[in-house]
């Protein structure tokens, strides 16, 4: 019999460790080339600018039909979205799109999401079950309806979907390499 989790925190902070769980599965099998692979002729990557940085496909309106993304373009939205999340969670003023920048493909690319995981372990560590119940600040810009317990959820669902994701290409590209 499985004890339930003392808390409300310690309960999204399981369900956070499940779903990391499950992302450091394909980290720990993602190779450099998984990820500007293209899926499909219609497609969203990263893009090396003149500079050398990387820049993301991006649509300020969601085109018809929806490109499918690289396993980079998946990254750097997940980089993207979580950024901005922790920047709200610490009370800071958060960074807009074109300021996250991807470090490319590879290890580099890992080790800047597992940094953000470490960054988003310190807020939820220091989160107490009273602290849940105050208004979100982000996604729902301040809407009284939604708490920092739905932040704290909706990133344990966006990083599952993303992670679903990086896993289905990166079976895919192995299944069509093989």
């Amino acid at each position: 019999m499985t004890v339930p989790p003392a808390s409300r925190c310690d309960l999204l902070r399981w369900q956070f460790d499940l779903t990391w769980s499950l992302f450091e599965y394909h980290l720990e099998r993602l190779e450099p080339g998984d990820f500007l692979w293209e899926p499909a002729s219609h497609c969203w990557t990263m893009r090396q600018a003149s500079d050398g940085t990387w820049v993301p496909d991006w649509a300020d309106t969601e085109p018809d039909p929806v490109p499918v993304p690289t396993i980079g373009w998946v990254s750097w939205h997940i980089g993207w979205w979580w950024s901005v999340t922790i920047d709200h969670a610490r009370g800071r003023e958060p960074r807009e799109r074109t300021e996250i920048v991807w470090p490319g493909g590879g290890t580099a690319a890992i080790a800047w999401l597992r940094g953000l995981r470490d960054d988003w372990l310190a807020v939820l560590d220091g989160l107490a079950d009273t602290e849940l119940d105050a208004t979100a600040p982000f996604p729902w810009q301040d809407d009284p309806h939604y708490t920092v317990a739905h932040m704290v959820a909706w990133v344990n669902a966006e990083l599952m979907k993303n992670v679903t994701e990086i896993g289905q290409l990166r079976l895919l590209r192995a299944a069509s390499s093989g």
